[in-house]
């Protein structure tokens, strides 16, 4: 892990909650408008989480999560967007079945219907990214600014934010056995 990083993931701020209460160890990834023709690429293995709301809606998450967003909007908004998740990927996989993607229900918080959309959005597929998930004791607050908005992934950060003293959401073991139960659905065996 480096000393510090500048890049960042945009992902629902449901989804981060998920990943920062260990529900989760995936992220699955169409890639937004912004991202041109070749679609989403990982860009950098190791990012902070940027929690939004755009196009978070409660039909496009499963109905076990709903609870954890009306949690979240209930605690309405904040001077700032709080950075406290670091994530670091410890996988990538391309997926072109789609019934391998209906074989990772309940890995994530993804609708059925959301899935399928996004799998078939402009071409067939998905990326599932296997991330480790590591908490900030002291959340960094950062300005907001029109530089974050938009239908992209990937954002620069102001500046860089230091990671010493970051501690995992799992412990290795948990960790370990999430990721390898997720290679195990992929491959379908």
């Amino acid at each position: 892990m480096p000393p510090e990083t500048q890049f960042a993931f945009k992902e629902w701020a449901v989804v981060c909650a998920a990943l920062a209460a260990g529900r989760q160890t995936l992220i699955l990834r169409k890639g937004g408008i912004h991202e041109g023709s070749d679609g989403f690429r990982v860009e950098h293995r190791e990012f902070w989480l940027f929690p939004t709301g755009f196009h978070q809606q409660r039909d496009e998450i499963i109905p076990e999560a709903w609870p954890l967003l009306d949690e979240m909007q209930s605690r309405g908004q904040t001077s700032g967007i709080s950075l406290d998740l670091y994530a670091v990927v410890e996988e990538v996989h391309h997926v072109l079945d789609q019934a391998a993607l209906a074989r990772l229900s309940g890995r994530h918080l993804w609708s059925e219907a959301t899935v399928e959309q996004r799998f078939h959005y402009r071409t067939p597929g998905l990326f599932a990214l296997v991330v480790r998930v590591f908490r900030q004791p002291t959340p960094f607050v950062i300005a907001d600014s029109p530089h974050f908005a938009g239908c992209k992934t990937w954002v620069d950060l102001p500046s860089s934010l230091s990671t010493p003293g970051l501690q995992p959401v799992l412990d290795d073991t948990t960790f370990e056995n999430q990721r390898r139960e997720i290679q195990i659905l992929l491959a379908g065996v």
